[in-house]
């Protein structure tokens, strides 16, 4: 090289390069946090409908030796954890609960829940027995406990003490009656069915008989139930029987057998579970209440 020559050097640019600070690199590990993110809510939704991984993950987090290195893995279900046979822990290892041992209710249950309708029950009457207005029905309800729930009769005198003598129209003292049995049983989460019965003595009207009249009063009946408390809906189903369900079946024409039923069936869940009373009344609250108002 002589004196004279120059020496040039060129710096060539390489395309898409836009200097360190602007590189792509970031864009790849965006994706791949992106990707582990995704699988991990794969592997949350996953969890959360099936049971059986649900318990198999709390084993493995309860005790993680208690892990078996298989190809099922956890996400199979309960096959790769299996509980650690610790000697120093006491507690039992998770069991699958049965949704039918859940719903269905113990005789326990059953007799619990028996037992209260019935001191409710009592309670009921004792609280009629201290109204001066409503005194005169004590003697005239029956309170029993049968295999469908509890069933209160108001069971008719031969003047007609709950109903007009051959009408649907209740009398005064058994409408405030009603509203306060109305005020405990809407309190209650138990169904209601309500039921019409006569005596067999022939209805004396054209063109209307037992049947229609037993309908009615117990329709009355439900309509003075719910203006008083009952819940909406709470009253499954009003049936009226006529004469074909005589309380006295030996004395077909005998008053007693004129009556309306209200029964409160057992709850489903075999428990009581009071709930607020829909109106203020006198005396403790009592369980879902049969009522039996006869004219």
């Amino acid at each position: 090289m002589s004196d004279g020559e120059k020496i040039i050097i060129r710096k060539v640019k390489q395309r898409g390069d836009h200097g360190g600070h602007h590189g792509g690199a970031w864009k790849v590990a965006y994706a791949d946090f992106v990707t582990a993110m995704m699988a991990l809510f794969i592997v949350l939704w996953i969890i959360a409908h099936n049971a059986n991984i649900r318990e198999s993950v709390a084993l493995y987090f309860r005790d993680p030796e208690a892990v078996h290195k298989t190809a099922s893995g956890v996400l199979n279900g309960t096959k790769g954890v299996k509980p650690f046979s610790n000697p120093k822990s006491t507690a039992p290892p998770l069991q699958p609960h049965s949704s039918e041992e859940e719903t269905k209710p113990s005789e326990e249950a059953k007799a619990k829940e028996a037992e209260t309708l019935r001191q409710e029950g009592d309670k009921l009457k004792r609280t009629i027995a201290a109204i001066p207005d409503l005194a005169k029905f004590k003697d005239q309800i029956e309170i029993t406990m049968t295999k469908e729930g509890l069933r209160i009769e108001l069971i008719e005198q031969s003047e007609g003490l709950f109903f007009d003598i051959g009408s649907a129209r209740l009398k005064q003292d058994a409408i405030k009656l009603l509203k306060l049995m109305a005020s405990r049983i809407g309190a209650f989460p138990n169904d209601v069915t309500i039921e019409g019965h006569t005596d067999s003595r022939p209805y004396a009207g054209s063109g209307y008989n037992n049947w229609d009249l037993s309908t009615d009063r117990a329709n009355a009946a439900r309509r003075v139930l719910e203006e008083g408390g009952i819940r909406d809906r709470q009253v499954t189903s009003v049936n009226g029987y006529a004469d074909r369900r005589l309380k006295t079946s030996s004395k077909p024409y005998d008053f007693s057998n004129r009556r309306v039923t209200i029964l409160v069936a057992f709850a489903a869940s075999g428990r009581i579970e009071p709930k607020p009373a829909v109106a203020p009344a006198t005396g403790p609250l009592i369980p879902p209440i049969s009522i039996v108002g006869k004219s």
